[in-house]
Formats: structure tokens, C-alpha cells, sequence
């Protein structure tokens, strides 16, 4: 017991007395400092006195489908920090091959008693995956908030980056440099941020009078395997620009027309999107569109803890500009390919 109330007492910098009233229920204690202590308790792995257990734990889960994308380790940096400071530890839940399902995950958080839960480039991203164990989460009234796009059958709170703007300004970006057989490399059917990139482009395809047919159109997984795997079709229709829905997907397509004995961007221009850590150091460096990952990390944060406190929350999906940024894997047009 002794050891537990000075484990406690240095993890929060309060007193040993200080953490033996709130583990006793006592009066005289902040409510701040009462919940840092709990939360101390569930970190360092105590159990919580009787009384206490049910009280939520101010713990908020972060669900990613991967580290290996930079985008998503940068994510989690912003996310947690966000987290921290409002006085709610993160817990990191990263779907791997073999392991926890997102599912697995919510089970896990419940028990634990969490806050919340943040879910980043999840299965409600497609509309046809299962969603049972974000129902079980409505049912249970957990805070939820989730980062870019869901399918239209959920309702939580979300903070997007714009994907028709992205889109629009990729399309735009390569358009300006003669490119008109432009084709894209987007995630599965039903991924809705892809699907909304698509229609942006086949809008822009059609106000600059140019086409956008569906063989120009490939779908993979979002990995640098897939999108090498489903660029060959697009080389051999004379594609001559290509606008990825992700940056491993867009160096995918930049080994695989290599493969092909040809080169990037002189052959063909290729855009990504996240522009996730060290594309500025690829070969060429990758012209790529921005996710304002700060804001919309923070945003979430803000969502989640707004449910959390009982205050209002934005009823609406909110949306952030992203940039694009221009580097050396796309050129002016050189000519055009049978």
C-alpha cells in the first residue's frame, strides 16, 4: 500500500496525503487533482478501490490500421499530445497482421472504463466492412470521434481533411502542365475519402473538357505493393499523369513504372497524398497534397473531449484545406504516348 501511494503520489507531484483521500473518497481534493490520480491508478496498473471503479478512467483509445505509413506514427504524435493536455492518457491500439481487430479494441476499452475513443483510417472509412462494434459504441454512449471520412450510416463527430479539394488541386496541378490522359490510384470500391476524390476529379476532368474513363480509374490496397501492382494498365492506355489517394501508394506507382523501363516524371508525373515524413527525400522527391495533420488531429481531440464534458458538439463533418506541394516527380507533359 505504501509503495502504491508513493508510485502514485510522484507520478501526479502530489502529496502520499493527498492520494490517500482521493483512494479513500475523502473530501478536500480538486476535482483536477482527484481525476489525475485515477488515472495514475490505471496506468501504473493499480486496481481501483471498490468505491471508485465506477468512475471512468480518463484513458482515450487511439485506433490506427498501421505505423508503417508515416502519416499515421505523426498523427498519433499530435493526437496524443493533444490528449495530454487536457489531462487524458493515450492508448495507442495499432491493428497489425494476426493480432487485435478494431473490434478486439473497443471490448478492451470498455473494460478498461475509457474516456473515448479516436479512430483514425478505420473500417468506418468503407462502407461495407462490418460496423457492429461502432453500433456497440452508440449503444454505450462513448465519446467517439473519427479523423477523415465515414461511411454515410455513421454519425460520430468527425474532423476531414477535404478530399474534393485535394483532388481538384492535384488534377489542376498537372493540368497546368499539359497533362490531359490523367488516371488515378485509389484505395477499395467502397473507401469513401477515395470515392470523393474521384468524383471531384471526373468534375474538374469534365470542366476542362477532358477525359476520365474508368479503365484510367485503378483500385488497391493502400500500400506501395498495391499501387505498383495496378499501374500497368494504366502505362500501357497512355496515362501520362497519376494522382495517388496516398504516398506509399504513389511510390508504388512510381517502382513499378521503372519497372517498365521508363521514368518519373519525365514518362510520367505521379502525385500522392499525405505528404507523410521523408517524401522530400525519395527519388524524385514526390509532388504530393498535404494533410493539415495538426489541425485535424487537434480537432478530434477537441471533439472527443467535448462529448466528454457534456458540452455541444459540431453537428456537421468538419473540414480542412489541404496544400499542395510541389516537388520533382511531376513535369510539363514531354509528348504524348500511343
Amino acid at each position: 500500500m505504501t509503495r502504491r501511494l508513493a508510485e502514485v503520489a510522484k507520478k501526479v507531484g502530489v502529496s502520499e496525503a493527498t492520494v490517500s483521500r482521493v483512494l479513500n473518497d475523502k473530501p478536500g481534493v480538486s476535482d483536477a487533482t482527484r481525476a489525475a490520480v485515477l488515472t495514475a491508478l490505471d496506468v501504473l496498473g493499480y486496481e481501483r478501490p471498490t468505491q471508485l471503479r465506477g468512475e471512468r478512467a480518463r484513458l482515450v483509445g487511439l485506433v490506427l490500421p498501421e505505423l508503417g505509413n508515416p502519416i499515421f506514427p505523426a498523427l498519433a504524435e499530435v493526437v496524443g499530445g493533444a490528449l495530454a493536455q487536457r489531462g487524458f492518457t493515450p492508448v495507442l491500439c495499432t491493428l497489425t497482421p494476426g493480432g487485435l481487430s478494431e473490434a478486439d479494441y473497443v471490448e478492451m476499452l470498455l473494460q478498461q472504463q475509457a474516456s473515448g475513443v479516436i479512430f483514425a483510417g478505420g473500417l468506418y472509412a468503407e462502407a461495407d466492412a462490418p460496423h457492429d462494434h461502432y453500433h456497440r459504441l452508440r449503444d454505450v454512449r462513448l465519446p467517439v470521434a473519427l479523423v477523415n471520412a465515414a461511411s454515410e450510416k455513421l454519425s460520430f463527430p468527425q474532423a476531414s481533411t477535404d478530399d474534393a479539394v485535394a483532388a481538384e488541386q492535384a488534377f489542376a496541378h498537372l493540368l497546368s502542365l499539359g497533362h490531359e490522359r490523367i488516371g488515378m490510384v485509389l484505395g477499395p470500391e467502397d473507401h469513401v475519402p477515395s470515392n470523393r476524390k474521384l468524383a471531384a476529379a471526373r468534375a474538374a476532368a469534365e470542366r476542362a473538357s477532358v477525359e476520365l474513363p474508368g479503365a484510367w480509374v485503378r483500385r488497391s490496397m493502400f500500400s506501395l505493393e498495391g499501387g505498383q501492382a495496378v499501374t500497368g494498365r494504366l502505362i500501357r492506355d497512355g496515362v501520362t499523369g497519376v494522382i495517388c489517394a496516398s504516398d506509399p501508394l504513389a511510390l508504388g506507382v512510381i517502382r513499378a513504372v521503372r519497372r517498365l523501363g521508363m521514368s518519373v516524371p519525365e514518362d510520367v508525373s505521379v502525385v500522392g497524398y499525405d505528404d507523410s515524413a521523408f517524401m522530400n527525400c525519395v527519388s524524385p522527391p514526390l509532388t504530393t497534397v498535404r494533410q493539415p495533420i495538426e489541425s485535424i488531429g487537434r480537432a478530434a481531440v477537441t471533439l472527443l473531449v467535448s462529448q466528454v464534458e457534456g458540452g455541444p458538439v459540431a453537428a456537421e463533418e468538419l473540414l480542412y484545406e489541404p496544400e499542395l506541394v510541389v516537388r520533382a516527380s511531376t513535369a510539363r507533359v514531354r509528348t504524348a504516348r500511343a
